[in-house]
């Protein structure tokens, strides 16, 4: 029998999603006002807005729990998100490969701009890496997939991974976001375990900036 589906009330769903896009706002006018860097302004926004949805979800919901967060959740989850990394890496090795027997470039569907800058390269990797996808899986999969989730299965599926593409794309089509949104949104209804994303995630950014890197 499968676990019993997550459920979170539509107040905890609008609290965070205020939090998020407000920072988001407060974070292009400071970057319009001041300049400077946005590496160094999405790392700090992006941590605050985890933190704001954690305080907002415990404080709602009582517990990390109905988003499928618990901390005890954490080693199970790193570990089964480890397991799909690799069996997604091998199976994206392989069609890459055959695209490129097929006289395709592969690497250009999936290549990432990486700064040169010897600062800007490790916050780059870090943010990019590892706090984006935390901070992505907690709201995208966390607490809307769990909010929409009442309404069954697919219309989880498909209306958190089309916000989530919608919000990435910036040009052509968003390959890596469509197949990356379904992975995601599919290993956390199977497991019920939001680490189990978000080790995929940070394992797939850090793949393609990496190969971004080693292939310009």
């Amino acid at each position: 029998m499968a676990p019993k589906p997550f459920s979170i009330r539509p107040l905890t769903l609008a609290a965070t999603a205020a939090w998020v896009v407000g920072l988001e706002l407060l974070a292009a006018w400071w970057l319009q006002r001041v300049g400077g860097s946005p590496l160094p302004v999405m790392a700090l926004v992006r941590l605050v807005q985890i933190l704001g949805m954690i305080w907002w979800v415990v404080r709602l919901e009582g517990s990390l729990g109905p988003i499928g967060w618990a901390p005890g959740q954490w080693g199970s989850g790193l570990r089964t998100g480890a397991l799909w990394s690799l069996a997604l890496g091998l199976a994206a090795l392989a069609g890459l490969l055959l695209l490129h027997w097929g006289g395709q470039n592969p690497l250009a569907m999936i290549r990432h701009p990486v700064p040169a800058g010897t600062w800007e390269r490790p916050l780059f990797f870090l943010v990019g890496g590892f706090i984006v996808p935390l901070a992505e899986e907690v709201f995208f999969r966390g607490i809307f997939y769990t909010f929409l989730r009442r309404w069954g299965v697919v219309v989880a599926l498909v209306v958190s991974t089309a916000v989530f593409v919608l919000l990435h794309a910036v040009h052509g089509i968003p390959y890596t976001q469509i197949a990356g949104g379904v992975v995601f949104a599919l290993t956390y209804e199977r497991y019920r375990n939001l680490m189990v994303p978000i080790t995929i995630h940070a394992a797939g950014n850090l793949t393609i900036f990496t190969l971004s890197l080693l292939f310009r």
